[in-house]
């Protein structure tokens, strides 16, 4: 009893439950008659027909389901295999672009260089050939000012004042013309004696000086002539800027004497000569202020590196301040005796020197002699 009534309260429990499902719409698979035989069946079993069609139905709904979402996906995998195609595509044409911008680059800069090379090789032929024309000009005008020097101490000057009486006789009286002429050979002779005495004390030139190589200066040039620099910590130039350059450029203006020292080593300094112009309008100022001091038609006015009154012909500025200042010939000698010694370093640095290392040794020493000689107050008389 038991049994039945347990069987009894699942059927009725069942039952709702078979009225309350309604399928959306028939399966593929699925016929009419399952559903004739559940409203055929009896009583009793009518629950299990009712069961079977729940679970053929929801088998059919699963199937159908099962099959629309495979095709959905069967269509994003499509779509998605296309754009990765698509994709993949563009890759390619991307890494075909760059690859030929890369080597549209690559030959761009390799004609950039090979152009930029070129044009600092013709500069440095161009520069090095300017050089060597300035130095045989500077050669020549040398020997051209030894010339008229040699000639000027050879020509025998008359003038309206001072006649003279072996170039113009006939403004002699005669009896001293005839007292004159007779010693006349004699003084002529004389005279070319003197001439050829002068032309064999003339002095020595500078390679028949006796020379000897000092060890330690030249080991310092070698080692700094292996890589050649400016800077001051090598041994080389620190020894020349102790025993050299410090010492040719110090002068009584300490504060402008550096700012000349940075414009040397910098090659910044300029050096010109004083226009006629600017010495008239100076001397014209100097004048209404009193009257100025006169030395061979010059004015003389304070050296602005040692302070004393000298006569000025040159002016110096430093770099582009556009500020003169008015130097003696002495201090214009010992800037430029300086200035000489850095410009053979940088030929030398630069490459422009194409000379033994014996040699280059032997000019570098002849400089640091300038400078010394600048120094103690020697210069040239056209200075």
């Amino acid at each position: 009893m038991r049994r039945g009534q347990t069987h009894l309260e699942e059927d009725s429990q069942k039952e709702p439950a078979v009225g309350y499902w309604k399928p959306l719409m028939p399966s593929k698979g699925s016929k009419e008659e399952p559903e004739t035989g559940c409203q055929d069946a009896g009583p009793g079993d009518e629950s299990q027909s009712a069961e079977q069609c729940n679970v053929s139905r929801l088998r059919s709904s699963s199937v159908e389901i099962r099959e629309k979402g495979s095709e959905f996906l069967k269509e994003e995998l499509h779509k998605a295999q296309k754009e990765l195609k698509l994709k993949d595509k563009e890759c390619e044409r991307l890494s075909k672009v760059r690859e030929q911008l890369e080597q549209e680059l690559e030959e761009l800069t390799a004609s950039l260089f090979e152009e930029a090379h070129k044009m600092v090789r013709e500069a440095n032929t161009k520069q090095a050939a300017a050089e060597k024309q300035l130095k045989e000009a500077r050669g020549k005008i040398d020997m051209l000012q030894a010339e008229v020097t040699a000639l000027k101490t050879l020509v025998i000057t008359s003038t309206p004042s001072s006649p003279n009486w072996e170039l113009h006789p006939q403004l002699q009286s005669p009896s001293k013309a005839v007292f004159r002429k007779g010693h006349a050979r004699n003084k002529s002779t004389s005279s070319a004696m003197i001439t050829a005495a002068s032309h064999n004390v003339a002095p020595e030139p500078i390679s028949r000086e006796c020379k000897e190589v000092d060890s330690v200066l030249f080991a310092e040039f070698q080692s700094w002539k292996e890589s050649p620099t400016l800077d001051k910590s090598c041994s080389f130039l620190d020894r020349i800027y102790r025993e050299d350059v410090g010492p040719c450029l110090d002068f009584s203006k300490q504060e402008l004497s550096e700012l000349v020292r940075a414009a040397v080593e910098q090659n910044t300094l300029t050096i010109e000569p004083v226009a006629s112009q600017v010495l008239s309008v100076m001397k014209g100022s100097a004048e209404d202020c009193g009257g100025p001091n006169r030395f061979q038609s010059q004015i003389v006015m304070k050296c602005a590196l040692s302070g004393l009154p000298r006569t000025c012909k040159h002016r110096i500025t430093l770099g582009d301040s556009g500020n003169y200042y008015y130097i003696s010939p002495s201090c214009r000698a010992r800037i430029t005796a300086a200035c000489n010694f850095f410009t053979y370093i940088r030929y030398i640095q630069q490459g422009l020197v194409r000379q033994d290392v014996e040699l280059m040794f032997w000019e570098v020493m002849r400089l640091r002699r300038e400078m010394s000689l600048a120094k103690l107050g020697f210069y040239p008389n056209e200075i």
